[in-house]
């Protein structure tokens, strides 16, 4: 029992810790001055027919000069029969060139080799962007000077409460990516809103030493420049450049998702975000064993109570502070409190245990 308030002791204070860092991540106001970066955005995909026309349209929408971006499409062996349609920006589609385990990471690679710009920009096929997107990212790199640039993603939510549920969660991860650099410990990013230049890719040896690893090309290229070149790697803290993207659509695919970002946990460079996880897991389940000694009686209400509405109270601020930036509704707070810790235990136990998992109609083994 002791040992149980130990853990969630540490849960809260790392939690808090996250909070205060989120805090102190500054808000960057950009300025109205003349664009600069040319930027190449890379986009893989598979199997996305019904998704990147939102994604280009969004892109022709940009309030940037279209002759300062290009865009990059890496088909990934899809099978729907999408066609690209006309886009007055300019836009090269290349064929993935498969020579890892990792399909995503190849098809950056693919794109990367050929591109000649210095700024690289990543998002996903299902991703829609600010319009100013862009014009924040360069007057950001004019002010700032940095190599690597980490933004903030959200989802377009509908009524339902899986989608509702799926915010809660990438609040959760959201709000723990800015509180990690408002301490001063980055460890982690989103690929579908990631810019770095070539040139620091190239310094960090690309994704070599992860090939084997199909998730986490955005994770582990942040974790080797945070490890080699930290003074060169910012978060971008700036509602002009969100980008939104769609969540799942059934609670199978939600789960391989979980799973896929689970499976990188203990591959991670970064030790603070190895003991971060641990803590995570371990606030997670004892706040399950918690539950179960209340229930029956092993612990008393004065105890047991206070312990689990600990839990929810400080994670509902963090949730409810990065939904507040992101402009996104917090809604079924309570019972996705409450299912959250189920669902992230039994990922974590299944990723450690087994590990394979089902992502765009591949499967994927550790």
């Amino acid at each position: 029992m002791i040992v149980l308030y130990l853990i969630m002791i540490l849960y809260f204070l790392v939690i808090i810790a996250l909070i205060y860092g989120f805090s102190k991540v500054k808000k960057f106001q950009s300025a109205d001055i003349s664009p600069k970066t040319k930027f190449s955005i890379i986009v893989p995909f598979r199997n996305e027919a019904a998704h990147l026309p939102l994604l280009l349209k969004s892109l022709s929408e940009l309030h940037y000069p279209m002759h300062l971006f290009e865009v990059f499409l890496v088909n990934d062996a899809s099978t729907d029969g999408f066609e690209m349609p006309c886009c007055e920006f300019k836009t090269t589609v290349l064929n993935n060139r498969r020579i890892s385990n990792a399909p995503k990471k190849d098809a950056l690679l693919t794109a990367i080799q050929v591109i000649k710009t210095e700024w690289i920009v990543s998002t996903d096929a299902d991703c829609v962007v600010n319009p100013n997107w862009l014009k924040t990212l360069d007057c950001f790199i004019q002010n700032k000077n940095p190599e690597m640039i980490v933004g903030a993603v959200t989802y377009k939510t509908e009524a339902s409460f899986l989608h509702h549920f799926q915010q809660l969660y990438l609040a959760s991860l959201q709000g723990a990516t800015m509180g990690s650099f408002g301490i001063k410990i980055p460890f982690m990013c989103n690929g579908a809103n990631f810019a770095y230049t070539k040139s620091l890719f190239e310094k960090l040896n690309g994704f070599e030493g992860n090939a084997t690893i199909a998730s986490g090309d955005d994770v582990f290229l942040l974790q080797k420049a945070i490890a080699n070149f930290p003074e060169k790697v910012c978060y971008l803290k700036s509602e002009k450049a969100i980008v939104v993207t769609k969540p799942l659509d059934n609670w199978n695919d939600l789960w391989f998702q979980s799973v896929r970002w689970a499976s990188k946990t203990t591959s991670y460079q970064s030790r603070y975000g190895q003991f971060l996880g641990l803590v995570v897991f371990g606030g997670n389940f004892c706040w399950l064993l918690g539950l179960g000694f209340f229930l029956s009686g092993m612990i008393t209400f004065k105890i047991g109570f206070p312990l689990l509405m600990t839990k929810f109270l400080i994670d509902g601020i963090l949730i409810y502070s990065t939904n507040l930036f992101l402009k996104t509704p917090t809604r079924h707070l309570i019972f996705g409190s409450l299912l959250y810790p189920f669902f992230s235990v039994s990922v974590a136990l299944y990723s450690v245990f087994f590990g394979s998992y089902e992502w765009k109609g591949r499967r994927f083994t550790k």
